[in-house]
């Protein structure tokens, strides 16, 4: 296998809510929570749970990072309307990006890395919005949460990441 180049998390180039793209090499020695949103859906409450666990421990190095999708059809017409009713409805402060697919041949480079990473239980596929990633300081995928797991329940994964 010379030559084979391992892709990692952080070569990975994301595009924030406002345009600017960039690679998340931006949060390397982290612990990230990535999860694909959607302001529409069922489970949106959870945007307040997991805003309060970025606050919780975001001075421990914590970031959580939202990715819009209208995979499901659940999602605003457009990124900005997503990130500014996350704000105003659930005092969301995290880093969102631009509206992309999670799944299918169109699906975000970072989507297919992260479910190529932890296809383990739950599959390949993501099955539905606030599916979450849990990703080390070392840049590993070390959890996959489903979509109806709480952020409340992710917590001792959390910290232990962060040890």
């Amino acid at each position: 296998m010379e030559g084979v180049i391992k892709l990692s998390i952080y070569d990975i180039k994301v595009t924030a809510e406002d345009g600017e793209e960039y690679t998340l090499d931006r949060y390397r020695g982290k612990t990230l929570v990535i999860v694909n949103t959607a302001t529409k859906c069922g489970l949106s409450p959870q945007f307040k749970a997991l805003e309060s666990l970025y606050e919780q421990y975001k001075s421990e190095g914590l970031v959580v990072l939202g990715f819009p999708s209208n995979q499901f059809k659940q999602e605003l017409a457009s990124a900005e309307a997503a990130a500014e009713a996350c704000r105003t409805t659930y005092g969301v402060s995290f880093p969102m990006h631009q509206i992309a697919d999670v799944n299918g041949e169109a699906a975000s480079p970072l989507f297919k890395y992260l479910t190529n990473q932890s296809s383990g239980v739950l599959g390949k596929s993501i099955k539905w919005n606030f599916t979450k990633f849990l990703i080390n300081r070392d840049g590993e995928v070390v959890k996959r949460f489903a979509p109806q797991t709480t952020p409340e329940a992710m917590t001792s994964y959390i910290e232990s990441a962060l040890a």
